[in-house]
């Protein structure tokens, strides 16, 4: 079962982690689920992701090679037919514990200025650990990405 780490974002918003976050998992030769909430935010982040530094690729699911892609970019209650290795989650969308299971990481990434965001990812960390999945908690309070106990 696939740890979940949970990235406290105070700096920085979801577009400058996620290309790295990324970048590392392909490196592992993972295929990668991005799951959202919102159409017009996997939109933009589709845009962003082909527009940053270095070479991402990746798709919208609904697509004809979506089983195909490396990072699937999908909207919460979505498939994810690229079988992922490590599942991204966005602006509180849902993972579900048993979803962790086949996977090697799971990673829910929340903005830590928005209340609501903070408190569902709580509400998540506790769903997830009290089902049994290792939880890991990370800050860049410090000014870098620092694994907190």
């Amino acid at each position: 079962m696939g740890n979940a780490l949970f990235y406290h974002l105070t700096r920085q918003p979801a577009e400058a982690l996620l290309p790295v976050l990324i970048g590392k998992s392909l490196q592992q030769g993972w295929r990668v689920e991005l799951r959202g909430t919102d159409p017009d935010r996997m939109d933009r982040l589709d845009r962003h992701l082909w527009q940053g530094n270095g070479f991402l690729p990746h798709g919208l699911a609904g697509g004809p090679h979506d089983a195909r892609q490396p990072v699937l970019l999908t909207i919460a209650g979505q498939a994810s037919p690229n079988q992922p290795a490590c599942l991204m989650a966005l602006d509180g969308a849902e993972v579900a514990a048993d979803e962790c299971e086949p996977l090697q990481r799971c990673c829910i990434i929340f903005d830590g200025a928005d209340a609501q965001a903070v408190a569902r990812a709580r509400d998540q960390w506790k769903a997830l650990t009290a089902a049994g999945v290792t939880a890991e908690y990370w800050s860049e309070e410090s000014g870098r990405w620092e694994r907190k106990r």
